[in-house]
């Protein structure tokens, strides 16, 4: 396991830090269980003791959750995608008006300071979401749609912003996993979107992203 033997100083930290890497970099993907405790110790080269601070300390954060006989799973990749999860839970609602709020902004940014590079990029994914959904292939339309707005966000060059929105990847997944309908022959088209981004349009880019949510939250309320 990849995991650098640690320091003795600040041995908690430096472990909650290990093991924070390990999750946000994928090596230990939302979801899954982690190594159990005697191999992090052997890993990490540190106490017993050690590795149940660390653990307590990142479920407490959201990004574990510890499952009493069955082991410790990945629960969420950032402290704010934890804390979403807590507090939204499986309200899709709330989730969609978090994602209206911060995209709308997004697409509003993007729409001024996006670069040549980010719109050939966007036109790619938009692309590949597109050919996906005729293929009726959702588990690969859901991963580029969820990238796509990913990189909208990106795209408005605000640090904080984009931050923020990465904590969300899961969230933001999930939610648009539970608002694919298979069943409907039109699905969100955000061609309109990526052509108010291309033409440096903001108020179009905006009321674009405010739309599409809209009509997502208007359909999850019936």
């Amino acid at each position: 396991m990849p995991l650098a033997t640690t320091r003795r100083a600040g041995l908690v930290d430096q472990v909650i830090d290990q093991m924070r890497g390990a999750i946000s970099g994928g090596e230990w993907p939302v979801g899954r269980r982690i190594p159990p405790e005697p191999e992090l110790v052997a890993a990490l080269g540190v106490g017993r003791n050690t590795v149940r601070e660390a653990v307590r300390a990142l479920s407490h954060a959201g990004l574990l959750e510890v499952r009493q006989g069955d082991g410790t799973f990945v629960r969420a990749t950032s402290e704010i995608s934890g804390a979403v999860r807590r507090l939204c839970g499986n309200e899709l609602r709330e989730v969609l008006q978090v994602r209206r709020t911060l995209e709308v902004e997004g697409a509003r940014l993007a729409a001024t300071h996006r670069t040549d590079d980010d719109l050939r990029r966007l036109t790619t994914l938009l692309a590949e979401r597109d050919a996906a959904m005729a293929a009726k292939d959702w588990e690969r339309m859901i991963e580029h749609d969820a990238a796509f707005h990913g990189l909208l966000v990106q795209a408005s060059h605000n640090t904080l912003l984009s931050e923020l929105y990465r904590g969300l990847n899961e969230t933001v997944r999930a939610s648009i996993t539970a608002t694919v309908d298979e069943d409907l022959d039109n699905q969100v088209s955000h061609t309109g979107l990526l052509d108010a981004v291309r033409d440096r349009d903001p108020v179009r880019a905006a009321a674009e992203a405010s739309g599409f949510l809209e009509d997502i939250l208007q359909r999850t309320a019936e």
